[in-house]
């Protein structure tokens, strides 16, 4: 019989991504890591699902990020002008999320899970972090895993680069933020409009979810063993001896 699997992880790196949870107007932000909203987006559209089309499985599933590698906030001067009247249009900001690197889980009924897997496997819409011209550098897929969503998370491999992992050479294993959904009787939490009602672009809606923020330690496989320092064998009275 096969193993079910109950938990799907992707890693999410590129040169540039973009998570905007309260972006407006001209002002396009980005979020430190990436959003639910925008994971389940990637997912609706790995499977092919139309903008309009019922998200409420997606939306409940539970969402964790891990932070592997945080990347530098970047921002994007943007000017245009209207194609028919040559008049200017108003001045736009973008920020982005420079080298960073992520793996974000979700968790649910398995049959989901596992369509969500083939889905990403072979996506009718290619992905794209955040916004359409942040495409992956890697291979999303990480795989499907059984055991829950922070047991997959502590066991997947660090995901940084390794320019970075190279910083912290001297750690063996190293801890990684994670921001989850809060699960009822887990404690406080903060509230964030990340909650996808909608993927509807006549009239995408949100609702608040709870989130909270965890740790979990990881190997590093570039550490380098400690060493013990040995003091070189010299007599400095023996060359008098001689």
């Amino acid at each position: 019989m096969r193993e079910r699997t109950n938990v799907l992880t992707l890693r999410l790196a590129g040169p540039l991504q973009s998570w905007g949870a309260s972006s407006r107007f001209a002002r396009r932000s980005t979020e430190r890591a990436p959003t639910k909203s925008g994971v389940l987006g990637l997912l609706a559209a790995a499977q092919g699902r139309d903008r309009g089309a019922d998200v409420s499985d997606l939306a409940a599933l539970t969402f964790a990020v891990r932070l592997d590698q945080p990347g530098t906030r970047v921002r994007d001067y943007q000017t245009a002008h209207h194609g028919e009247t040559g008049k200017s249009m108003p001045v736009s900001e973008r920020f982005y999320l420079s080298d960073a690197v992520f793996v974000a889980a979700v968790e649910g009924d398995e049959d989901l899970i596992d369509a969500l897997y083939r889905g990403v496997r072979a996506p009718t819409f290619l992905p794209f972090l955040g916004r359409r011209s942040c495409p992956p550098s890697r291979p999303i897929d990480l795989g499907a895993h059984r055991g829950g969503l922070w047991k997959a998370l502590s066991a997947e491999p660090w995901q940084a680069s390794v320019w970075f992992q190279r910083r912290h050479v001297r750690e063996r294993r190293v801890e990684l933020e994670v921001i989850a959904d809060l699960v009822a009787g887990e404690g406080p939490g903060d509230a964030v409009r990340d909650q996808p009602l909608s993927f509807d672009p006549r009239h995408r809606r949100y609702g608040l979810r709870c989130v909270r923020s965890s740790v979990v330690t990881v190997a590093n496989p570039l550490s380098a063993p400690r060493r013990t320092f040995v003091p070189p064998k010299h007599d400095p009275m023996g060359l008098l001896e001689s």
